[in-house]
């Protein structure tokens, strides 16, 4: 059996169009070939490994102008966290406008929405994109959460739009300023009074709050009112005036009552020697520090609020006044 004759660099290890092949001179049998993967009607793949979601949404707009990344793709792509059965879901989720013609593609969920401006950008290229793309065309995140507003459980909805409006943390993100403020989605509610899900997103826009930096914080603030808590205050700083000062990821100032969500993220030794030194600093200052992981998640934080509860309780005795 005769090799594969080697594929033209503009190709390899990439998403491309059948129309870029031809531009390029190869030849049809080449395409047929056992390293080139069809993933649509026009649209191939080169290379060993899957291409990115990204790189298959920017191949499929140059097929179809007008489409975009939304929902759980533009979800993933943002980095948005979601529920696990949506973040490990295989189907490409894309939108076109309602002008335009209804689109049917293997594999892909198309939506058909308004959209107005604004709501959809154009991103630097994926590293695997088609070789003819000038961008990928993505709903916003502030869209994508609305868009997401007739698929998520309430709380769910509620941390997706927490994340939205978080402040970003520069040094890991490479951004300081949040994707969007409470303000800027309820002006997007308003813009789509007849959104399908536009009652849930209503109702999730009111839990909504700056200071929470994951999924598990949203619901662990939520599971603590839900139990008759005071709503806690988020990112507490320990001195508030020393912007170097460690912070609990919630709390009760008044009370100095601490708590701390620890993911994954937290398992590292930097970061468990960070860790310590910030749970040293709340104990030398005499405050109440209460940690809790993924079993809580797990459990709905039923200990949490029963701890938590138990440490307000145990500083209104200490200090009734």
């Amino acid at each position: 059996m005769r090799p594969l004759p080697p594929l033209l660099h503009p190709l390899r290890d990439r998403v491309f169009t059948h129309r870029l092949a031809c531009r390029l001179g190869v030849p049809r049998k080449r395409l047929q070939a056992s390293d080139i993967t069809s993933l649509h009607r026009g649209l191939y793949c080169h290379g060993p490994t899957a291409p990115s979601e990204a790189a298959v949404v920017a191949g499929l707009e140059l097929l179809h102008p007008g489409l975009h990344a939304s929902h759980q793709t533009a979800a993933r792509v943002h980095g948005l966290g979601l529920p696990a059965a949506l973040q490990k879901a295989a189907e490409l989720h894309v939108s076109r406008g309602n002008e335009q013609p209804v689109l049917r593609l293997h594999g892909t969920v198309c939506h058909r929405l308004a959209v107005h401006p604004g709501e959809v950008q154009t991103v630097l290229p994926p590293l695997d994109g088609p070789f003819e793309a000038t961008g990928l065309r993505i709903a916003t995140p502030a869209r994508t959460w609305l868009d997401l507003a007739a698929l998520l459980p309430f709380e769910d909805l509620v941390a997706v739009g927490d994340q939205v409006v978080r402040i970003p943390r520069a040094r890991f993100e490479g951004r300081i300023d949040p994707w969007a403020t409470p303000a800027g989605l309820s002006r997007l509610l308003d813009a789509h009074p007849n959104f399908t899900g536009i009652r849930t997103a209503r109702a999730a826009l009111k839990d909504v709050r700056v200071g929470s930096d994951s999924p598990p914080e949203t619901k662990l603030r939520l599971a603590l009112v839900r139990s008759g808590l005071p709503e806690p205050e988020l990112q507490v700083r320990l001195d508030p005036e020393d912007q170097w000062s460690p912070e609990a990821d919630l709390g009760y100032r008044h009370f100095r009552v601490a708590i701390q969500y620890e993911g994954a993220s937290h398992r590292t030794p930097e970061q468990l020697r960070r860790d310590n030194r910030r749970d040293a600093q709340f104990d030398k200052a005499r405050w109440r520090y209460l940690k809790f992981d993924s079993a809580d998640l797990f459990d709905g934080f039923a200990r949490a609020c029963r701890e938590v509860r138990e440490a307000l309780c145990q500083a209104q005795n200490e200090n009734p006044a």
